[in-house]
């Protein structure tokens, strides 16, 4: 079993290395409304304006030498200006048997 403040020193780690999102391989975003670390969860708000694009189909997190951390490949409409809010979990992972 993995030590909670050891999985929370992780997400810190996490935390400081992310540094941008990118949308859809053209829009960056490096002001969050909210980045945060709560013991073993990275938390992050940030706001896309409906001006930057009418649909995002993937989200990157980068960190400041544009190196890849995360990509998820989703569908969000944007309609208006829109506040995502992205989390990272830090957790053991359980061996399964098989």
């Amino acid at each position: 079993m993995i030590e909670k403040s050891f999985l929370g020193d992780i997400a810190t780690y996490t935390f400081n290395r992310i540094a941008k999102i990118v949308l859809n391989d053209t829009v960056e975003i490096k002001d969050f409304v909210i980045k945060e670390v709560t013991e073993s969860t990275v938390g992050m708000q940030y706001i896309v304006p409906v001006k930057s694009m009418s649909l995002i189909t993937k989200i990157d997190i980068k960190d400041s030498n544009n190196k890849l951390i995360t990509s998820n490949n989703v569908y969000v409409p944007i309609y208006s200006d829109t506040l995502l809010l992205e989390t990272i979990n830090v957790r053991e992972a359980l061996k399964q048997n098989g």
